[in-house]
């Protein structure tokens, strides 16, 4: 008799990572796909066939990837309304010598997601932790931008709701020397692209859509270009978003930087130290204070 997909998968799993120790009185944090099945790991599916329990921030999402995988667990919820309180109890089932896997719903756990209260809870009390490495959207992403003038990269994740404070922090990431990994959602992508082209029109951007689904796009141009490359195909605004804005050579930041920002640096610089007048030009504008003094500086070096 023929094998169903799901005993074919844990037949698989056990052969690859079954001659690893698995310890109880251990939380496994296990990444999980972020839309395509196939990614998860063979030794992702033969840890969640071991352990006592699974923590998830959505118990239908986690049920639903279970199910597919033949595995049948007890499921704990632990998102950000109860994770304090959530932690607690998954504390004490380790304490009782249990194996307890955590997954967010798409991704690596405790990067964007909640997590991290929860790893903190259980090695305060000198419990172990074990990292699943896996899909994560911020590093595929990172991987296909091509970005080969970043010095290092920086994870973002999702800007501020309002208004203001969405344009303060994007003005802090203009200009920057590292790749920088934003997320969006669907409702608040056109905003976002138009802050970009108006803050960063020259500066790169790599958009990813849908990461690793049937209608994935990746579309990499000026930021200045965005708005109406999204406007021109209804289709570009569904999905999820991962954006990694890319790096600025030194030479070229004074470019990426608000033109405004600019102005007030000029003409502080007229009557101030370089120092004072990039510090005020950082509290009037909202731009990192570090970006207007490299950008004096530059201007300093133009001159002599």
């Amino acid at each position: 008799m023929a094998s169903s997909p799901a005993q074919a998968f844990s037949a698989a799993a056990a052969a690859a990572a079954g001659q690893q120790q698995y310890p109880a009185a251990t939380l496994y944090l296990v990444a999980t796909p972020i839309g395509n099945l196939a990614d998860i790991s063979l030794r992702a599916i033969h840890v969640l066939s071991l352990v006592d329990a699974v923590a998830c921030e959505d118990t239908r999402v986690t049920a639903q990837l279970l199910n597919w995988l033949g595995l049948h667990k007890p499921l704990v919820a632990l998102h950000q309304h109860n994770e304090q309180q959530a932690a607690q109890g998954l504390v004490q089932r380790l304490r009782d010598g249990q194996r307890v896997a955590y997954v967010s719903d798409a991704g690596t756990p405790a990067i964007s997601d909640p997590g991290a209260v929860l790893v903190q809870a259980v090695q305060a009390q000198g419990l172990r932790v074990l990292p699943l490495p896996g899909a994560s959207s911020a590093a595929t992403a990172l991987s296909v931008a091509g970005d080969t003038r970043a010095q290092g990269f920086r994870f973002v994740g999702f800007l501020p709701t309002k208004a203001a404070e969405r344009r303060t922090v994007l003005q802090s990431l203009v200009g920057a020397p590292y790749s920088q990994i934003l997320f969006e959602a669907p409702h608040r992508i056109a905003e976002l692209l138009a802050l970009l082209a108006d803050l960063a029109p020259q500066q790169d951007l790599t958009l990813c859509r849908e990461l690793t689904k049937q209608f994935e796009t990746v579309h990499t141009a000026p930021a200045s270009t965005f708005p109406e490359w999204l406007a021109a195909d209804a289709q570009r605004s569904r999905g999820e978003f991962v954006l990694v804005l890319h790096a600025v050579e030194p030479a070229a930041r004074d470019e990426g930087l608000p033109e405004e920002a600019l102005r007030v640096l000029r003409v502080l610089l007229a009557d101030l130290p370089l120092k004072q007048a990039a510090a005020l030009a950082a509290e009037i504008t909202g731009v990192a204070r570090k970006l207007l003094y490299q950008q004096a500086l530059a201007w300093k070096g133009d001159q002599d």
